[in-house]
């Protein structure tokens, strides 16, 4: 063992380094002690406060900023602070560990300083304003959607409890027959032959069989909310509807040419509920390569992707640590030489659905 007197001490790699321990109503503020009389503050979470944190990390020489939330409220000040010419680091709070005793929102923020300063931390990957944007957008649309899906599931259920047996003759129910027969009951039709005329030829199912499936007993509790579903269902129609305005919108801003992809090279299905635009020559156009060619990567994966992660893949060493990032890489807890876990851990991956 080395001697005490040739142990090298850690260095300072960030000088300029300060710690904010994020919350919901205050931000706790840490700089260098020799910074300020006052090193540690708190700063209310108003918009005028936060500019006054701003300023007071600027007149503190401030250059370099960790801050740690596990929630939303780090992103209007991670947003000003960058627009004040900071480098601004978002650490996982797994990797922020205290020593035990040191757990208060002021110790935080001082213990974000000091790990911070001695180059300790490294900050998570946010995208440009650009793709974070985008990435709002394909958010707000994924959300939408599974609200909207709720109410085909209510749908479904205002059917079975009339005993009306249609999802056991058609496939779905929000398709243009479905859709047609639905709202037809919703007018006031009860005729089954009538309502099975409305089949669209596709339909393998016979008039008869469809007919025989309509009818129920027309309880007025249960049209009721049926008809509700179908209001509903139609109102998030709409909101997906300006969603892809907007989002195409934004594609469109983003695109660094006025390039066309080729025919594709293999049949690309197109997922039911994808973008109801040309969404494949957007991403050549951002991307400059067709990403539907990859097996096993429809459209609406691919602008998943790239509203996630955006075209430049820099900050990422190589495959291998892009691969890890999105957790596809197996886990490595060993202990005693023996493998305890070879689980993923839960990150874009899932978001995605791959």
């Amino acid at each position: 063992m080395a001697p005490r007197s040739q142990l090298k001490r850690m260095e300072i790699a960030n000088p300029n380094a300060a710690g904010i321990d994020v919350g919901s109503a205050s931000h706790f503020v840490a700089v260098p002690p020799d910074r300020d009389d006052e090193p540690v503050r708190e700063f209310r979470s108003f918009t005028e406060d936060l500019e006054h944190l701003a300023d007071w990390l600027v007149s503190c020489g401030i250059d370099t900023v960790a801050m740690e939330s596990t929630g939303v409220y780090w992103i209007t000040l991670f947003e000003l602070l960058e627009s004040r010419g900071l480098n601004v680091f978002l650490v996982n709070a797994r990797h922020v560990k205290n020593v035990s005793g040191r757990k208060s929102d002021v110790l935080d923020c001082q213990w974000l300083q000091q790990l911070m300063s001695y180059g300790l931390l490294s900050g998570a990957f946010r995208p440009k304003d650009e793709i974070c944007a985008l990435r709002s957008v394909m958010r707000q649309r994924a959300m939408l959607l599974s609200y909207q899906s709720r109410h085909v599931q209510h749908m479904q259920k205002a059917l079975a409890l009339m005993n009306v047996q249609l999802a056991n003759v058609i496939s779905d129910v929000v398709g243009e027959t479905g859709q047609k027969i639905l709202r037809a009951i919703i007018a006031g039709e009860r005729d089954p032959l009538k309502l099975a005329d409305l089949k669209n030829g596709r339909i393998e199912a016979s008039k008869e069989e469809i007919a025989k499936s309509l009818q129920g007993n027309w309880r007025e509790e249960h049209l009721f909310a049926l008809t509700q579903a179908v209001e509903l269902f139609d109102a998030y129609s709409k909101a997906l509807q300006r969603c892809d305005v907007q989002l195409e919108s934004m594609l469109k801003a983003l695109s660094r040419s006025e390039a066309e992809p080729g025919p594709s090279k293999r049949r690309v299905g197109k997922a039911k509920n994808a973008p109801k635009f040309d969404a494949r020559t957007y991403l050549f156009r951002i991307c400059g390569v067709d990403l539907t060619a990859i097996d096993g990567i429809d459209i609406t994966t691919a602008l998943k992707v790239v509203a996630e992660i955006g075209p430049d893949l820099s900050r990422f060493r190589n495959a291998k640590h892009f691969a890890s990032w999105l957790g596809l890489s197996p886990g490595t807890k060993i202990s005693g030489g023996k493998r305890l876990s070879g689980a993923t851990k839960a990150t874009l991956i899932a978001l995605l659905k791959l």
